[in-house]
């Protein structure tokens, strides 16, 4: 792969900094509740929903475009649930992707997959963890 951008972080854990090479990204982590943690800062899981989200969304409008289709205003919510599996941990994540009326039925199910294909997130996912997905 030629690498057009490469973005770095540093942590150090589930509970204490997450830090970008450029400074833009520097945010409390913590455990959340439901693992035990105080929920005092975000989290991994967190982080990979919002990644994932921004990923999809883009890789939606992409292919509208491609398809000469106008997307208009979407929205794309990624679920990524934690949880103990037969290997120790493991991943699964919901995307929630709100449509407008003009794209309801075939023809946005139809981009919803295409974007599902060429999402790098999506790419990266197939076949580790469950991904599903539901049109609103």
């Amino acid at each position: 792969m030629d690498a057009l951008y490469t973005a770095a972080a540093t942590a150090n854990g589930r509970e204490g900094r997450a830090v970008s090479s450029d400074g833009r990204l520097d945010l409390p982590l913590a455990m959340p509740p439901g693992l035990g943690g105080s929920g005092q800062g975000t989290n991994p899981e967190q982080l990979f929903a919002a990644g994932y989200a921004a990923c999809f969304a883009s890789a939606l409008g992409l292919v509208g475009r491609q398809a000469k289709v106008d997307t208009g205003d979407i929205s794309v919510t990624a679920e990524v649930s934690i949880g103990k599996d037969a290997e120790g941990f493991g991943l699964a994540v919901v995307l929630r992707i709100e449509l407008p009326e003009a794209l309801a039925g075939e023809t946005g199910q139809l981009l919803v997959k295409q974007a599902h294909q060429v999402c790098p997130y999506s790419r990266a996912t197939r076949g580790n963890i469950p991904v599903e997905l539901v049109v609103e």
